[in-house]
């Protein structure tokens, strides 16, 4: 029996949930799916230049854990763009460090729903207009 595989920590979600190629319909492209700890490995290695034990510790996985998942990331990222296909980031084994919520009307992104009853950007005054985006 294989042992349970352990979930990745992930700081905080992307603020959008994918990308599309330029001039291609979303609707005419196929999609690529990249998984939050995917997404999280490509943000700590390339954009925050992190070593990638460093990254392995931060995500709370091994090493070649956190190898395996960036080269996969890359991967696809590069079949996404030499074919056109759009990139769709969302699942995976993951969790995040903090409750996570999205504003229904501008989508900013908002830690924690403890002292927000509003958004603070936009007239979404009830927190009924906010996705929890830790479900």
């Amino acid at each position: 029996m294989p042992r349970p595989k352990k979930k990745r920590k992930v700081n905080n979600p992307p603020k959008m949930h994918g990308f599309k190629p330029f001039g291609i319909a979303f609707c005419d492209t196929e999609h690529i799916i990249i998984q939050y700890d995917e997404y999280e490995t490509i943000k700590l290695v390339i954009y925050d230049d992190l070593q990638q034990d460093v990254a392995a510790d931060r995500m709370e996985v091994s090493r070649p854990t956190l190898t395996r998942v960036y080269n996969s990331a890359l991967k696809k990222i590069a079949q996404a763009f030499v074919e056109g296909k759009s990139i769709l980031i969302k699942g995976g084994n993951f969790e995040f460090e903090k409750d996570w919520y999205k504003c229904k009307r501008c989508f900013k992104l908002i830690a924690g729903i403890e002292n927000h009853t509003k958004c603070g950007d936009c007239p979404a005054y009830n927190i009924g207009e906010l996705v929890n985006l830790n479900e």
